[in-house]
């Protein structure tokens, strides 16, 4: 990244200025104008051609939001990606490549664009809470959770073997309706990928073909360290509902975490082990937060003592959460 990025950039963390941050789904985005957003607390504006190109740069006056897109216009152009159906950019020096989603490239899946959802909270505690089963019967009651279900069965967590991503395996819970098609309650098998700071997948098993798994996707574009915008993807074998119920069953189950997320304090997740006490269900969190430690990430999190990055979010800790362990 030159010395003039980083002289331009508020958010002073290496790690989250070098990832790749989702914008917006593109086929939501109306091609030939300008768009403006908010990325790591700096205006982005971002444009989708009529021929599918991505752009995007920081915000300009020379290019307003709603005018029609030149890429002439464009003071200095940020590397941008068309990943998953998303316009993905970068303010530093990403990766060659996003991470792999094989399911989104399978002929036979759905894959709906779940919706973007603004969420006063940092992207970590979002995808804490995207994989947290325990909050399923109080959160989602009749849903994905209800009482007397309420154990979290034992899991295994791991590293991949190169240590990008983590992995929850063989995670079990009784849902009563665990999808938008499901005719009635069942144990729905999970496993969980981390393969991004801010991104987590699911997989889920599908119950008109019990070999495979529906996927699900939450991409935390974070507008600053305490407020994001969630974009959610799903990518389903599901040929019995449409793509507006899909949707909608998606933003009602996230519907119901938006509240929880945002009265948890602090906003940004901590990363020192005795910061908040886990239980024996907390392991993929704690994996998590130790992933995000060892990679020095500092944007959205409260680094563990003895590393760099701010402790106070500004915000009042009025105490635990219902979901905080």
């Amino acid at each position: 990244m030159s010395s003039s990025a980083v002289a331009a950039a508020v958010c002073a963390d290496p790690v989250a200025l070098n990832l790749w941050h989702p914008v917006a789904a593109v086929v939501e985005t109306a091609p030939g104008a300008v768009h403006e957003t908010r990325l790591l607390e700096e205006a982005l504006s971002y444009a989708v051609t009529t021929d599918g190109g991505v752009h995007a740069w920081r915000s300009a006056p020379s290019l307003a939001p709603g005018t029609e897109f030149d890429a002439a216009l464009v003071p200095e152009p940020l590397q941008a990606i068309n990943r998953f159906g998303y316009l993905w950019t970068s303010y530093g020096s990403p990766p060659d490549d996003l991470f792999d989603l094989p399911e989104f490239h399978e002929p036979d899946r759905r894959n709906v664009w779940g919706g973007t959802i603004g969420v006063h909270t940092s992207a970590p505690r979002a995808v804490e809470n995207f994989l947290d089963m325990g909050h399923f019967p109080y959160v989602h009651t009749g849903y994905l959770g209800i009482e007397p279900h309420t154990e979290v069965a034992d899991y295994d967590v791991d590293l991949s073997p190169d240590g990008s991503e983590v992995v929850a395996t063989r995670c079990r819970f009784f849902q009563p309706m665990g999808a938008v098609n499901a005719s009635g309650g069942m144990m729905v098998g999970y496993v969980y990928r981390v393969p991004h700071p801010y991104c987590a997948v699911l997989y889920k098993s599908n119950s008109v073909d019990e070999s495979r798994n529906d996927a699900i996707t939450i991409f935390c574009q974070p507008i600053d360290e305490v407020t994001i915008r969630a974009h959610m993807l799903l990518s389903m074998l599901d040929d019995a509902s449409d793509d507006r119920a899909i949707k909608r069953f998606q933003l009602l189950i996230f519907g119901q975490d938006k509240p929880i997320l945002e009265n948890q304090h602090p906003r940004r997740l901590p990363l020192e082990p005795r910061a908040e006490t886990p239980i024996r269900s907390d392991k993929m969190s704690i994996a998590y937060r130790r992933w995000l430690a060892d990679m020095g990430l500092t944007y959205g999190v409260t680094p563990p003592e003895g590393s760099r990055g701010r402790v106070d979010d500004g915000c009042r800790d009025p105490g635990p959460s219902p979901t905080q362990k």
